[in-house]
């Protein structure tokens, strides 16, 4: 490679989970620190760092469409952006991609970005960079001071994942699981909030699994951490995800009864409702028992919004055991659900498993499985109507004087009047659509 002009500008293009999200935002900050500024909306940035995903199934396939696209335009306009491609494709494919795309100047995955800096620094002398060790805590430790981000801000607090179900690449991508130190989280929670966020949404592959040692050296779990992140003055809203129910403990539950700034929201993925499905995907845990869960749940916060995972066509899938999928959709009546077909992901155990389900099927399942959930999400938002609650305003709506926010159950609720992005609106729940409800204003809060 020839030497190239270090980067002024660059855009970072994530793609997956929130994880993701996470991640995009600290390389930002990474490159503030260096002077490097976001690219004006519309015009071609120096640097493209694609932060990738690889869960779905030709999720590698994708990077190179999108690589080859930035030197298809960087072509025709003259001037070839520099590419990184980060994130779990990165950490997957490593030295392949650096094979098969010259265009790329740097590979670097989800552990290791914190070296972004001096890997751009290589780029710009000709030297293609790659780096894909996995020391998560290393990463956080040498991450920027964190920077304004809005009125909601994601923390990572654990990454990695030792569930290693059957078709899953996280425990291969993102490392063992392993948590951040209880005292980094609440100095960045402390940070976020004195630069305007109000709501913070604590994320891990498996973030129930988080555990560490409190400002007293006592041994605390999730549970623990919430409750000194709620004696932050300013933080007004807790969410955290996603959650597997193997990690779920009394305290945690109990959490949702006593701590008011945890929102009445959970994420708690299941993937089927059928127990030799659930066996074969390794996932450790029986549909009886998800269920009792949920009980426990809503015996301590009778209002909480439930949500979950789903995959249909997993390998050997009956109609019959997908009908117990559809069933556990009814008793638990989600009031949201992210379902998806099953992929097959290489070097994952389901991807060499016998009765491969064909597209046509799962397509036709998916299908039906998206309208059982989508009429319990519709339900879930006509029985908030008359509902009064504070929304936290996120964003400007498409119309003059309106606004945008969430509802502390996750819905997207509207309403119109004099507000800013991140004030509280005391709103009572109006009509309600399939994704979201109207709010009639009844006063406003500052956070």
């Amino acid at each position: 490679m020839k030497p190239a002009a270090p980067p002024k500008t660059y855009r970072v293009k994530s793609f997956g989970c929130q994880m993701n999200v996470y991640d995009g935002e600290r390389m930002a900050e990474l490159l503030g620190e260096r002077g490097i500024a976001p690219a004006p909306e519309g015009e071609e940035a120096d640097l493209v760092i694609l932060n990738t995903c690889h869960i779905r199934e030709k999720a590698a396939e994708k990077v190179y469409s999108d690589i080859g696209r930035l030197v298809k335009a960087g072509n025709k306009a003259g001037k070839a952006p520099m590419i990184a491609v980060a994130g779990c494709v990165a950490q997957a494919e490593g030295e392949e991609i650096m094979a098969r795309a010259p265009a790329v100047s740097i590979v670097v995955g989800p552990q290791a970005y914190h070296r972004l800096p001096e890997m751009l620094d290589m780029a710009a002398n000709g030297e293609r960079a790659t780096d894909t060790d996995m020391p998560a805590i290393a990463k956080f430790d040498a991450l920027p001071v964190r920077r304004k981000r809005g009125p909601s801000a994601f923390l990572t607090v654990q990454e990695g994942c030792d569930k290693f179900c059957t078709y899953c690449v996280v425990p291969y991508t993102r490392g063992a699981e392993i948590s951040r130190p209880f005292a980094h989280l609440i100095a960045e929670a402390q940070k976020l909030v004195e630069t305007g966020a109000c709501e913070i949404t604590l994320l891990g592959q498996n973030v129930n699994a988080w555990s560490g040692e409190d400002d007293k050296g006592r041994s605390v779990g999730l549970a623990g951490l919430i409750h000194a992140l709620a004696r932050i003055d300013g933080l007004e809203r807790i969410r955290y995800t996603t959650s597997h129910p193997n990690d779920m403990d009394e305290a945690l539950i109990a959490a949702h009864g006593d701590v008011p700034k945890l929102m009445p929201y959970l994420h708690l993925p299941v993937q089927s409702g059928n127990d030799r499905v659930l066996k074969a995907m390794n996932r450790q845990h029986t549909a009886e028992g998800y269920l009792r869960l949920l009980e426990k749940f809503r015996a301590v916060r009778p209002d909480i919004a439930l949500s979950g995972d789903f995959i249909v066509g997993f390998p050997g899938e009956t109609e019959a055991e997908f009908e117990d999928t559809l069933s556990i959709v009814d008793e638990v009546r989600y009031a949201h659900a992210f379902s998806f077909k099953y992929s097959p992901r290489p070097g994952t155990p389901a991807a060499t498993m016998d009765g491969q389900i064909a597209p046509e099927v799962m397509d036709e399942r998916l299908q039906r499985l998206q309208s059982r959930i989508g009429q319990h999400q519709f339900g879930f938002n006509q029985a908030s109507v008359g509902k009064t609650c504070q929304v936290l305003v996120e964003r400007k709506g498409k119309l003059p004087g309106q606004w945008l926010g969430k509802s502390p159950w996750l819905q997207s609720v509207w309403f119109e009047g004099d507000y800013a992005i991140g004030d509280l609106v005391d709103v009572t729940l109006g009509e309600a659509g399939p994704n979201s409800l109207m709010g009639l204003v009844r006063a406003r809060l500052t956070a």
